[in-house]
This record gives structure tokens, C-alpha cells and sequence, in this order.
């Protein structure tokens, strides 16, 4: 500790500075790459890697040498594995610097009255579409990132309305059979292709746009909303789980038990699950 005061006593003004400058441009980008994965698969990638490093760390000092021996083994694979594993938000951040937007300020998080503007939207929505059986898929983003899926589709970034949403998924227009993402009051994109659910234990009742629910829902925290085309039953498929034959009051309360600050909703009996 002493050498490090010393060190720092050495140093003059200039180079003080000059550490300051390094040191906050390094955390800066750090900052920014949390922000960049933040909500993804990359971040549980991150605390297991965590968990490895502290397994080694306590190993080491409690001279558990087996699992030591084991640990040093993995951190070449890991080394070599990172790239590959971390591709996705590697190539998103190269881009976003490519475009001048990785240092871009992060998205404002949607405030309880905003939230339930949306959520009043997207049942007014749905309920037309229901009745008029047009098929729909709404992505609501909440932690995890979609960009990968938003990529895949039309950009928009355009407010969330009723009318606006209906007229998305009008029969014979170009975005009827794909997704709609929406990021936070806004609909990011539309069209978007979304990975289908591999679960063998699917209902066979269940059509792509069920299947493509649950697969995204089973790979990511978002909220997705379904409209059937062939029966107009309304659906929402989270965590893996999908919940059917939803009415307007059911719908309303089931998203706002998801995406609300959590206070004391009623529950109820959802009509059925798979």
C-alpha cells in the first residue's frame, strides 16, 4: 500500500489527468457494453462465467486441487469459446459503432401510467382483431434484447395504438403474418421472424404463430400476445407457458400482473395453460 502512495506522490499533474482520462474511457465502454447486453442470454453467459472465476478463486486458496486442475483446464476452452458464444453482441456492438449509436443514451423505462396507456392500447387492439379473427402476434420487450428479431423486420418506431396495430395486421398487407415488437411506448419493428418453440409437447390445436410464441417466450423474458386467425381465440405465451381463451378482462388483468409495477393485483384462475 505504501509503494502505491509512493507512486501516486510521483506523479504530477499531467499525468494524474491523463490516468483520469484512461481510467473514465475504459469505464465509460464497459458501461456501454453492459448496456448492450443487458436483458440478453449474454448476461447469464456472464454470471456463469462469474461463478467459474470464484469457484477457481475459492479452490485455489482452499488447495482443492483436483477442481483447480479442472477449472485451469476450462479456461482455455473458455478463452477460445467466448467469440463464438458472445457473436451475436459482438457483431451488434461493431455495427453500432459502424452507426454511431454505441454511444447513444440508453432507453427510458416505461413509467406506470405509460405502461397502462399501452396495455389499454393493445386490448382495444386485440378485441378488434379477435372479433374480425385476423390473425396477430405482439411482441412486448420487456429485460431481454429482441434486436436480433427486430432485425429480421421492417423498422417503424412508431407509437403504440389501437389503430395503429390493427392496421399492422390487416389481411393481405405485408406485415400480416409476421411479428410486432414493441419497445417500450413504441412499435420497433414489424414482420419480424421469430424462432419457433422445439417442445414435443405442444398441443397439435396450436398453429406457427402459437409455436412461434412459445419459442420466443422460452428463450427470452418478452410478453407475446396472439390473435388466432382461425378461431379468433386470444392467447399470451410467456416464460415458456401459454395461457388461452382470454376475454378483453382477463387479457387486460393477466398483462398487468406481467408488465406493472407489482402492487396487489387480484388473481384468478387462468382458463387453460399448456
Amino acid at each position: 500500500m505504501s509503494a502505491i502512495w509512493s507512486y501516486l506522490r510521483s506523479l504530477d499533474l499531467v499525468d494524474v489527468l491523463l490516468m483520469a482520462v484512461d481510467i473514465g474511457i475504459v469505464s465509460y465502454v464497459i458501461y456501454k457494453f453492459l448496456l448492450l447486453i443487458r436483458g440478453t442470454r449474454a448476461v447469464q453467459l456472464l454470471k456463469g462465467l462469474m461463478v467459474l472465476v470464484i469457484a477457481s478463486l475459492v479452490a485455489d486458496k482452499l488447495h482443492l486441487t483436483v477442481i483447480n486442475w479442472l477449472l485451469t483446464q476450462l479456461r482455455l476452452v473458455i478463452v477460445v469459446a467466448l467469440p463464438v458464444v458472445f457473436q451475436p453482441e459482438l457483431r451488434r456492438a461493431l455495427e453500432q459503432i459502424g452507426r454511431g449509436k454505441f454511444f447513444a443514451r440508453p432507453l427510458a423505462v416505461l413509467g406506470a401510467e405509460d405502461m397502462a396507456r399501452l396495455i389499454k392500447e393493445i386490448v382495444r387492439a386485440v378485441q378488434v382483431l379477435a372479433k374480425n379473427r385476423t390473425g396477430a402476434l405482439i411482441v412486448l420487450e420487456r429485460e431481454t434484447g429482441l434486436n436480433d428479431y427486430i432485425e429480421t423486420g421492417i423498422r417503424l418506431d412508431g407509437v403504440v395504438s389501437s389503430e395503429l396495430l390493427i392496421n399492422i395486421f390487416a389481411p393481405l398487407t405485408p406485415f400480416h403474418d409476421g411479428a410486432a415488437i414493441i419497445r417500450g411506448d413504441r412499435v420497433a419493428a414489424v414482420g419480424c421472424f421469430l424462432p419457433l418453440s422445439e417442445s414435443p409437447y405442444l398441443s397439435k390445436q396450436l398453429g406457427t404463430r402459437h409455436r412461434a410464441a412459445l419459442g420466443l417466450s422460452e428463450i427470452s423474458d418478452a410478453v407475446v400476445v396472439i390473435v388466432s386467425e382461425e378461431t379468433g381465440t386470444v392467447s399470451v405465451a410467456e416464460g415458456g407457458k401459454l395461457t388461452r381463451f382470454l376475454d378483453e378482462k382477463n387479457l387486460r388483468e393477466l398483462l398487468e400482473s406481467l408488465l406493472l409495477p407489482q402492487t396487489n393485483h387480484s388473481t384468478f384462475f387462468w382458463p387453460w395453460r399448456s
